[in-house]
């Protein structure tokens, strides 16, 4: 007789993978596009803006280990790692590393980039002195998992900053406007994003008070920002969207 716990376990099982594969193909074929974004976000004022903000929340005074969680084409990995920080940048898409490889190569500055996800790190306890993450968590199957491990790798006193939407009320749109971030992308590529963002149940909450709860029970101490939209986004040739982007920034206690 079959054993029906066991088989509808299973199912769920297949099904975290199957999903876990659409987002992996999902981004893998965002990739060229978003290379070429975070490379003119480095080469353009944003770039220093946002490196600005880093630093007001980075420790000060030495260099540090820092992991970018969902690094995508290694912005972030890249500008800190300008400033003499040791920097590994991980993502779930090898299209997407290959893509900050590329970013490594034009800017010189040099990062460790590796293949693994952002809910299993492959790193011993208390290794990193600060962890970075921007526009990843709303992608997350667990993102309670994944705050959880994040802390585990950070070392006591450690910063966390992430960056993300609130995507509640939000569903994409294929736009005509060519200068908008949504431009040359098609329908059925908009069609995935809204599935994957339907698919997480991060996205049923309110955020970041939900990110803020989560985190504050793990042993964090946070204070977030509704939106920062006006200190990053400074370059009047970059397009983004108009959705509100808050920052989260958390110290492990």
């Amino acid at each position: 007789m079959e054993d029906k716990s066991m088989s509808a376990t299973q199912t769920q099982l297949n099904g975290k993978d199957r999903l876990a594969a659409r987002i992996t193909k999902y981004w893998d074929k965002r990739s060229a596009a978003f290379g070429k974004v975070r490379r003119m976000e480095m080469q353009g004022s944003d770039g220093a803006a946002w490196l600005k903000l880093l630093k007001e929340h980075l420790p000060e005074g030495r260099s540090l280990k820092i992991l970018d969680v969902g690094t995508g084409a290694g912005f972030f990995a890249l500008i800190l790692a300008g400033e003499g920080h040791e920097v590994i940048g991980i993502d779930v898409s090898s299209q997407m590393l290959s893509k900050a490889e590329e970013n490594m190569a034009i800017t010189g500055f040099c990062a460790d980039f590796r293949l693994m996800s952002a809910q299993e790190l492959e790193f011993e306890p208390e290794t990193f002195d600060a962890i970075v993450s921007r526009n990843l968590t709303w992608t997350l199957p667990d993102a309670a998992a994944a705050y959880k491990d994040w802390r585990r790798v950070l070392k006591t006193g450690g910063a966390l900053m992430n960056f993300d939407s609130d995507l509640r009320e939000v569903t994409f749109t294929k736009k005509e406007d060519a200068s908008d971030v949504h431009a040359g992308i098609s329908a059925n590529m908009i069609d995935e994003c809204n599935y994957i963002k339907n698919s997480m149940s991060i996205n049923k909450y309110k955020r970041p008070d939900w990110d803020e709860r989560v985190l504050s029970s793990l042993g964090f101490r946070v204070e977030t920002v509704a939106d920062i939209r006006n200190l990053v986004r400074t370059d009047a040739a970059m397009k983004y969207d108009d959705i509100p982007l808050f920052a989260i920034y958390a110290r492990k206690l």
